[in-house]
Formats: structure tokens, sequence, C-alpha cells
């Protein structure tokens, strides 16, 4: 069953690296290795006959393990995980057992640590090139990073004929753990060119989760209204963002059914985005800190080419007690959908 998939290279661990490809009917692809579950491309064919990548990344998978790459990694297109987001002084208490996780962060913990979900061999599990479905799973193994118990991860990308990507987590456990998980692709609607401050933003959200200096959730809730976080309505990205976004939002929700969180749209391309998700918060972030890298085609990236829309629980919720629950139990089942949901005007 590999060979549904293009063999890469070997990875470092003896574990082989492939790049899989969804291809819908109208001829758009998605492009993903079993490398952190990485999407390399997202690929829509316009109007005009022309393609637009909508999502950064690098030619080749060999380059995500490259060290200007690492150095001032950006987890662009990866699975992220035990824990999406920081834990504040990457510490926390379950069942009255305090665990103490690698601290990657200013003394917290970022995205699951030195060596998070982006970084790992995912296992090929299955590939339905007539219905574009990738299956991959990874097995977290006790005191991975830190965490607790034996953690089983699932994801399954699917391609729709109406150029939609559709993709689950769900994630079983054998010991009580803490469990948040997310995807961190950046987008671009203008085939990865220039900045993104002239694409327009909504977030269905009308509050935001307040941060300390070191971006980490504190358990309080702002109000956007009237501040430049208040995306009710669509605003061009550029126009209040100061240095840029790097913040959570709540979704105005009340259950964990599917609905849209967030949309894009760029009046260049005339490509519009919807995000959809079962999760309560997606955390936007601007790329300010994005380091200056050669990607797909030649372009350079640097600071403000991408933006992210990081759907998840609430981050540092294992520590803040009024937050809805992130502790995984054994016999329950994670369950996380997100839908990419795209439109030419």
């Amino acid at each position: 069953m590999e060979k549904a998939g293009q063999f890469c290279f070997t990875h470092p661990t003896g574990k082989d690296i492939y790049l899989y490809t969804l291809r819908n009917a109208n001829g758009a692809e998605v492009l993903i290795t079993n490398y952190g579950a990485t999407i390399l491309g997202y690929k829509i064919i316009m109007p005009d006959k022309t393609i637009n990548d909508i999502v950064l990344g690098l030619d080749n998978v060999q380059d995500y393990l490259t060290t200007d790459y690492l150095k001032n990694h950006p987890f662009m297109g990866a699975a992220v995980g035990r824990y999406a987001n920081r834990i504040k002084s990457a510490r926390f208490t379950i069942d009255d057992k305090e665990f103490e996780v690698s601290k990657n962060w200013n003394g917290d913990q970022l995205h699951g640590g030195f060596d998070g979900f982006d970084k790992k061999v995912w296992d090929f599990v299955s590939f339905d090139e007539k219905c574009n479905i990738l299956h991959l799973k990874y097995f977290s193994a006790d005191g991975e990073e830190g965490f607790p118990g034996n953690l089983e991860v699932n994801i399954c990308f699917e391609l729709n004929d109406d150029n939609d990507l559709i993709y689950e987590y769900t994630a079983t456990c054998d010991q009580s753990t803490a469990v948040n998980l997310t995807h961190h692709n950046y987008f671009n609607l203008n085939n990865g060119e220039g900045t993104i401050e002239e694409h327009e933003l909504r977030i269905h959200s009308d509050k935001i989760l307040e941060q300390d200096e070191n971006l980490v959730t504190t358990g309080n809730y702002i109000a956007v209204d009237s501040t430049k976080y208040d995306f009710t309505e669509f605003h061009r990205i550029g126009e209040r963002m100061n240095g840029g976004y790097d913040q959570s939002f709540v979704i105005d929700k009340k259950t964990d059914q599917l609905a849209i969180v967030a949309e894009a749209l760029s009046k260049k391309s005339g490509i519009k985005l919807q995000v959809l998700t079962n999760e309560p918060v997606v955390h936007f972030y601007t790329g300010q800190g994005f380091p200056k890298l050669k990607g797909k085609n030649g372009v350079e990236y640097g600071p403000f080419s991408g933006f992210c829309l990081e759907t998840q629980k609430h981050p540092n919720a294992i520590n803040i007690s009024k937050f809805p629950n992130t502790i995984l139990r054994p016999g329950e089942k994670y369950h996380q959908k997100n839908v990419y949901k795209i439109g030419i005007r």
C-alpha cells in the first residue's frame, strides 16, 4: 500500500518518508507527507486554468529537515501535538499528580515540545485514491516530551470535488493525559506571493483569551469590541495589526458541532476560504516571526507571507479549571473535525 505514495527518502530513524497526492475531478491537488503529517501544497484550478497554491510550503520534503528550516521552525503545514499552543511553566496536574513536560518556549512549552508531532514520521494506514482519502497514524509513547500515557493519534485527509479539504483527528490513550491538537497551515490566497496584509478576514468571535508577556493564556477573557481584534465583520488583515497577530479567539457557538469559525478573502485572486471546525477556539497568527526562506517555485517567504487559523481547544486549559476540559482518559476518544471550504468569486 505504501506504493500509493511517492518515496522520498529514508529518515534517520530508519522509517521511509513518502509524498501523497490527493487529486479531485477538477484537477485540484493536496500534497501531504507522512513526515509530520505535513501539508506541502493545496492547489486550486482557477477559472482561467492557472494554478493557485494557497498554502505555503517547500519544494521538497527533505527541505523540512534542514538546519536552515529548523533553526527558526515555523511548523509550516504540520500536525501539532500532543498539546498545541503554550502550557504555562511546562507543567500541569492530573488527578493530584504533577507532570513536567519539555520547556522549549521561555520556560513554557510550545506546540508539544522540542520533538513534537510535527517532526515525527507518521505511519501509513491507507490511501483511497478513488475517494481521495489518506489515513495516517502516530503512536506517542508514554513519557514522550514528558507527557503521561501511550497515545495513538489518527488523522484522515479528504479532498472532495468542491475543492474542500476535510481533515479529522482522533486519539485514544491508556493513561489520563493532556491532548490538544491542531494543524499549522499558513495560507496565502495569492499563490503564496507577496504578503497577506491585503487579505480580508472575518472571525466569528466576540472575545479573545488574555495572554501574558510570553503569550501564555491567563484564563481571562477580553471583549474584542473597539480593539484591533474585532473581526466580527470583514477587515483587511493589515489594517490595524501593529506588528501582527498571535491571538486565540473564542468562537461564538454553544456546542461541539461543526461550524464556520473564520473566513478569509483575497480580492486579488478571488478566492474565499471558510474554516469550519468542531473546536471552541481558533488561533490567528500572521507569521510576523516567519523566517526568511525560499519557498515553493523560488518564492521568497518572510514575515507576513502567510496567516494561520489554528483550530484547537483553549490553550493552557490543562492549568485553568474554568476552561473546557483537555484531559483525555482511557476509554474516551478525542475527536476534532475541520473543513477548509473553498470558493472562487
